[in-house]
């Protein structure tokens, strides 16, 4: 996915949705550039949901099409439609990576799936959104295991905080999904709710 220069997304978007904006000068530059702004109209309420969605869409690095696809689905699926899309969001293969701390960016965690080296249950596995399942056994392929982007895992492990869902063990650089894939509401940089919103309008 294209995404552009993403200090000025993130700016407009008035959240860290990068790796890269999520450092304390980001954050202090972004507050002074928002205190200068008082004083202007508000968004309207469609406004304020397409930025929702667009923060959102960032934060998982998905194209507009995939996204509303997730939505969809997640609006035709029985059950809480919030949870419903956190749980597809979550679910995708590029996330869990990244989770586990066998990237340390999505971007990175997207280009080790695409790279073909990761692998799901014995079978190498190179699509991103590939959703996983309660069960799955995730590993790095093994002719890819000294490669450099893996270089530093056993000291990220070290330090890591994953989901209750996923569990690694750090001495066989093994991932395994030990429940549904779900997101905590309250640290998400989006309004779930609002996104729902905007597509149901």
């Amino acid at each position: 996915m294209q995404i552009g220069p993403r200090y000025k997304k993130a700016r407009y978007l008035g959240a860290p949705v990068f790796k890269k904006t999520q450092t304390q000068k980001f954050a202090l530059r972004s507050q002074a550039k928002t205190t200068k702004k008082k004083g202007r109209g508000g968004k309207s309420e469609y406004g304020r949901q397409m930025l929702e969605k667009q923060k959102a869409r960032y934060s998982y690095g998905i194209s507009s099409g995939q996204f509303g696809n997730y939505v969809s689905k997640a609006l035709q699926t029985k059950g809480d439609n919030a949870k419903n899309l956190m749980r597809t969001l979550e679910g995708r293969l590029d996330n869990v990576v990244l989770r586990a701390a066998f990237a340390t960016s999505r971007s990175g965690a997207r280009q080790i799936v695409c790279h073909g080296h990761i692998v799901v249950n014995g079978k190498k596995v190179n699509i991103p959104s590939y959703q996983v399942k309660v069960g799955d056994v995730i590993t790095i392929r093994e002719g890819s295991k000294k490669k450099g982007i893996f270089a530093k895992l056993d000291e990220d492990l070290k330090n890591i905080a994953t989901p209750a869902w996923v569990k690694i063990n750090p001495d066989t650089k093994t991932i395994t999904i030990d429940g549904e894939p779900v997101a905590d509401m309250t640290s998400l940089l989006f309004d779930v709710r609002s996104v729902l919103e905007f597509y149901t309008r």
